[in-house]
């Protein structure tokens, strides 16, 4: 947990001020029984009005100072700790942004945003609880010193009562430690289930599944209450006892003062200041407490938010990466062989090939047969096993990841819109694409005739993820995206579909013109999409089964063969 309170360094100066502002109003807060108690032995007794006036103007400037003092501290905590969370979740989504998909697919989005989330406010919530840890035990200690001032052996009553109170947290603090960690992977489960919910809601009610779905939130959601109920039920013992314990330390202060003062042994002031060190004693128990409480979860979140810290990309920059400048890409696979973590055979093994700029490469295969792999591998979103990839004869982990990705067009297999206007989705890739670009990447992807139909055309606001749009469109402005970006190599996971026969042939021949010298990379699964390209690499279960044009394949590859079969008539085929 300490080392997330590194990032309090800019806040030091803020920290420092609160630590000496909460000495201040605690020593303010130690003068004030004794003050009280000059006023009632002194002034009270002797009948001596401008004693108590003189005196009681002082108590009025010490408590006025007091509270200045706990305002001005709540004010830099405040501001601190909000910072504080500012930087640390900026300081985890920078992170986690330098994750590969392998460490995304460890950690778990739900978990991710969790720890993004209700764990920094959990640590949030520590630091501004700073105040409190100066100014508990400051008085903690200061009261049972100016008790002890005051009457050395009323003081052995509360000598002895801490310790009781102290062990009593402590055992109380052993049992709901392990339920406060357990809490936050409980909410993990909640927004994994909620999130599945939001995201699947068409398929849940397609195949009526509402039901099943809300009993699975329901056991999520009753599972963390139960566990709650528990913590909860556990710290609630605490204040009760604590305060059962102090009371009847309170009982015996009185009843022994008591005795005290009638041998002339005590005055009824030094008591009166006696009972209220006790009170503030108690008081930063109570405090001490709250702090006790919140550690326990404050470090559970700590300890999830430093694992997601620790974690190593296994991707990442060499420091002596290189751009890749060119303004063509000659991609090459050599015996790239790559398994994904825990699988019991390799997804794609001795895989080779090189795509050449002007040319249209063609990747075509079965069911998990490694296509997507290929193209994970390309993009860099994993590294491989065994062999290279190279970009005009450069390994890739030897060029920077930005220069890399800088030059790729990417069309995922399932698009993905975000919120925020069709201009702002089509400038994703390149900010700087002006009205022209953005008007001339639509007509190339068949997307200009519904977007320049809509009311706002390319300042009309899509709704997150682009639901209010459907599949095929969604797909031509994933396309309209990376034609935006003109990059060098343009990468096709299966990215046509969702279009119509007719939609797809008008793409195909407009992107030949747009795309004459950058490398083009097809995954596809209809046949006819694929037909034209200069070469077709044809998977079987992670291998390359074969490699020619459409020509070449029909006469050379039988799982090509299979394939255009299963698709086109002989006609078509030929």
């Amino acid at each position: 947990m300490f080392k997330l309170f590194r990032l309090l360094k800019p806040y030091r100066v803020s920290v420092v001020a609160v630590i000496v502002l909460m000495l201040l109003q605690s020593l303010s807060q130690l003068y004030l029984p004794t003050l009280l108690s000059d006023i009632v032995d002194v002034g009270v007794v002797k009948g001596d009005v401008s004693y108590i006036l003189r005196y009681g103007a002082y108590m009025l400037l010490v408590a006025m100072g007091a509270m200045a003092c706990v305002m001005v501290a709540s004010y830099l905590l405040a501001k601190t700790a909000t910072g504080f969370g500012r930087d640390l979740r900026r300081k985890l989504f920078s992170h986690v942004e330098s994750f590969s998909l392998n460490e995304f697919d460890k950690l778990g989005t739900s978990s991710l945003i969790t720890r993004t989330t209700n764990d920094i406010a959990q640590v949030q919530q520590l630091v501004v609880m700073t105040r409190m840890f100066i100014g508990a035990p400051t008085m903690l200690i200061g009261g049972i010193i100016m008790a002890s001032y005051k009457d050395a052996h009323l003081a052995i009553v509360l000598i002895a009562v801490i310790p009781i109170l102290i062990l009593v947290i402590a055992a109380i603090m052993r049992k709901g430690l392990p339920l406060f960690k357990t809490l936050q992977v409980k909410i993990d489960g909640i927004n994994l289930a909620l999130r599945e919910h939001l995201t699947g809601i068409r398929v849940i009610r397609a195949f009526n599944r509402s039901d099943h779905e809300k009993l699975k939130f329901e056991r999520a959601n009753q599972d963390f209450t139960q566990t709650a109920i528990k913590v909860n039920t556990i710290m609630a013992t605490m204040m009760p006892i604590m305060m059962l314990i102090f009371n009847l330390g309170i009982v015996v202060i009185l009843w022994y003062g008591g005795i005290r003062i009638d041998n002339n042994q005590m005055e009824i002031g030094d008591l009166m200041a006696f009972i209220q060190y006790a009170m503030q004693i108690m008081f930063s128990m109570f405090m001490m407490t709250m702090i006790f409480m919140m550690i326990p979860r404050a470090s559970a979140s700590a300890v999830r938010i430093n694992e997601v810290l620790a974690i190593e990309s296994k991707v990442h920059n060499d420091p002596h990466a290189k751009n890749l400048q060119s303004e063509q890409t000659v991609v090459e696979f050599k015996d790239v062989t790559f398994s994904y973590p825990g699988a019991e055979q390799p997804a794609i093994q001795d895989i080779s090939f090189r795509a050449k700029p002007g040319e249209v490469t063609a990747i075509i295969g079965g069911t998990g047969s490694g296509k997507t792999t290929l193209i994970n591998l390309l993009l860099r979103f994993y590294d491989v096993e065994s062999g290279v990839i190279t970009l005009n004869d450069q390994p890739l982990p030897s060029l920077s990841l930005e220069s890399v990705r800088g030059q790729m067009g990417y069309v995922p297999q399932k698009a993905v819109l975000f919120s925020g206007t069709i201009a702002d989705n089509l400038r994703f890739g390149n900010e700087q694409a002006t009205a022209e670009d953005l008007a001339h990447a639509s007509s190339t992807a068949q997307a200009a005739d519904f977007v320049e139909g809509m009311k706002d055309t390319y300042q009309a606001v899509l709704a997150q993820g682009g639901t209010n749009l459907s599949g095929g469109q969604k797909q031509r402005l994933a396309i309209g995206r990376a034609l935006a970006r003109k990059p060098n190599i343009y990468i096709f996971d299966d990215s046509f579909s969702a279009l119509d026969f007719k939609t797809d042939a008008k793409l195909r021949a407009a992107l030949k013109s747009e795309t004459e010298r950058a490398t083009m990379i097809i995954v596809a699964q209809r046949v006819s999409t694929i037909m034209d390209a200069n070469q077709i690499i044809v998977l079987d279960e992670g291998r390359i089964a074969g490699i020619g044009t459409h020509s070449d394949l029909m006469r050379s590859c039988e799982v090509y063969q299979e394939i255009v079969a299963s698709q086109l008539s002989e006609e078509e085929s030929a």
